[in-house]
């Protein structure tokens, strides 16, 4: 996976905070100015030159007038702010953000805000009281191009968007069938269900390991490279049924 870098230079990636509550934006400001080689060592992740915030937002009105004016190329974001929300910033700022990529921190989001996130250009959320890693991985994988989605978060959208994956028109099945054994399948519910790797394991009764083990042969099979996409691919297939 590519570090999460300025698109066109090896420059730190520039980052505006949107957030109505002032601490937690100093909480995440002084967090994203740790350096590169200090989180590589701590929290195990490669965040390639690092992150510069540029900007802070405590309000809907306030995010839109300073992405206008400082371009920047991460928006980390609060749906829940006064005078105008996050999802009506994502609404004015639709055709003018540019590459920016946005990634909703949240306190809670329920499904059907979640999917008009998604439509509206958000290329991931997680919940605020997410670990560090989560964060920094989150923001590495928004910032490569893919999507991160938290893992409480995945149920509530796969519940939203179920019948709507089942019914398309523009659904095709796959040349191949795609096989999933009984283990598999089991493992594939729980990550449906919004479970961790350590919960998999524990009422699965294997280890870490061996769930990333299974997760990657499903990744292959579905042609997934997240887990998001693996439960979004196994809905549209109808692999999360027990007939599989």
């Amino acid at each position: 996976m590519e570090s999460p870098t300025n698109p066109s230079t090896s420059c730190p990636v520039r980052v505006v905070l949107a957030d109505d509550e002032c601490l937690f934006r100093a909480s995440l400001r002084q967090l994203l100015a740790v350096p590169p080689d200090v989180v590589r060592d701590v929290y195990g992740v490669d965040v390639g030159p690092g992150f510069e915030v540029v900007g802070e937002a405590g309000s809907g009105e306030e995010t839109v007038r300073l992405v206008e004016t400082v371009r920047p190329d991460l928006l980390l974001l609060d749906l829940s702010m006064p005078r105008m929300s996050g999802l009506d910033a994502l609404r004015a700022l639709h055709d003018r953000r540019g590459a920016m990529r946005i990634l909703v921190l949240a306190g809670a989001v329920g499904g059907s805000d979640l999917v008009t996130a998604v439509n509206l250009g958000v290329h991931g959320a997680l919940l605020k009281d997410a670990s560090t890693e989560t964060l920094f991985e989150a923001m590495m994988c928004v910032m490569a191009g893919q999507y991160w989605l938290g893992q409480e978060f995945i149920s509530h959208l796969l519940e939203v968007v179920r019948p709507l994956l089942r019914s398309s028109s523009a659904f095709h099945a796959p040349a191949y069938p795609v096989r999933l054994t009984a283990r598999e399948r089991q493992v594939l519910s729980l990550v449906i269900a919004g479970c961790s790797n350590k919960e998999i394991a524990r009422q699965c009764a294997l280890s870490e390991q061996t769930v990333k083990h299974h997760l990657t042969r499903m990744f292959d099979k579905v042609g997934a490279s997240n887990r998001l996409e693996l439960a979004m691919a196994a809905t549209r297939q109808g692999l999360d049924s027990p007939a599989c």
